[in-house]
């Protein structure tokens, strides 16, 4: 088995406009260094839409139908927040993002392939059920967890996020369900000001790692070693969703973090440890953040490239 790398042009149609951080370009650049020649033996799907079931596991339908109605004429957007808008393009993209996150689950729990990379936008993690915030409008790590328990008939399902900016619509999703968790490092103070050490959720099933601006390497994986991956061990996974922003990078403009494209390898060779043991080694990767282009590229080539590592021949 080997990786499957999920995206879909649709997502390239999502116009935030100019000057936006969450931009087009940012999908551009990574799938740009993922056609380098190393990333031959991905394999590659096209992102289907989601379907409405799928998306109204998580947020109520009439949200939903709120958000697929909002179809600005072409070069017109409307905000819903001041941070998100919406395009002509933007409804299909949220539908294509949503559905490469239930392709990559489709993907590794049929067999198909033992690790999945979703390369879409608009992101995810900041959704909750009933809005958009944050750049996000459907939570498409959220709908992929969602999915496999009602498809696939799993039980536990576990997400864990690295994106600079702590995943409140993650937590607020999860938090009253014992069999779903979510583990987060993230800049604090920051952006949604969410994710404090001291929420835990209804069983210990919310494990936050707050780190301060300035935060490098070391600090970021002892997070990590002393506090977030001891307690996925203990919830014994089904499956693994990874929210997998790149914003922690020390390039990056919108955060204070001083990551490397070495320290999100490191993290995703450790979480396939946990994996490996623990549910045959399924993860399904989503992207979220990252705003310095040449930072996100190379950061998210080192991510799949640690997945690929472990994933085996195609």
């Amino acid at each position: 088995m080997s990786t499957v790398l999920i995206t879909h042009p649709a997502c390239l149609a999502h116009d935030t406009g100019p000057f936006h951080p969450e931009c087009a370009d940012r999908l551009r650049a990574v799938l740009a260094a993922l056609e380098a020649p190393e990333f031959a033996p991905l394999l590659r799907q096209a992102a289907p839409e989601a379907g409405l079931e799928a998306l109204v596991r998580v947020h109520p339908a009439a949200y939903v139908e709120a958000i697929l109605a909002v179809r600005p004429a072409p070069g017109e957007r409307r905000h819903l927040d001041p941070d998100t808008l919406m395009s002509a393009g933007s409804a299909q993209a949220a539908l294509r993002a949503a559905g490469a996150a239930v392709a990559g689950v489709d993907a590794v729990m049929s067999g198909a392939a033992r690790a999945a990379f979703a390369a879409v936008r608009p992101p995810g993690h900041h959704a909750p059920a009933d809005r958009a915030m944050g750049f996000c409008l459907f939570n498409n790590a959220a709908i992929a967890a969602w999915h496999a328990r009602a498809v696939w008939g799993l039980r536990r399902v576990a997400v864990v996020d690295f994106d600079v900016h702590h995943g409140n619509g993650t937590e607020a999703l999860f938090a009253a369900d014992a069999d779903l968790f979510y583990g987060s490092s993230h800049q604090h103070p920051c952006y949604p000001g969410t994710g404090s050490a001291s929420t835990r959720g209804i069983a210990g099933n919310i494990v936050n790692a707050p780190l301060p601006p300035g935060t490098a390497g070391p600090g970021f994986r002892a997070a990590w070693e002393q506090r977030i991956l001891p307690a996925l061990e203990a919830f014994a996974p089904d499956l693994l969703i990874v929210s997998a922003g790149f914003d922690a990078h020390r390039a990056d403009p919108l955060a204070q973090l001083e990551l490397s494209e070495a320290d999100f390898a490191w993290l995703t060779e450790r979480l396939l440890d946990v994996v490996g043991a623990q549910c045959g080694g399924r993860i399904v990767s989503v992207l979220e953040g990252g705003y310095d282009l040449a930072a996100l590229a190379a950061s998210a080539a080192a991510h799949v490239r640690a997945l690929m590592a472990r994933s085996g021949p195609g």
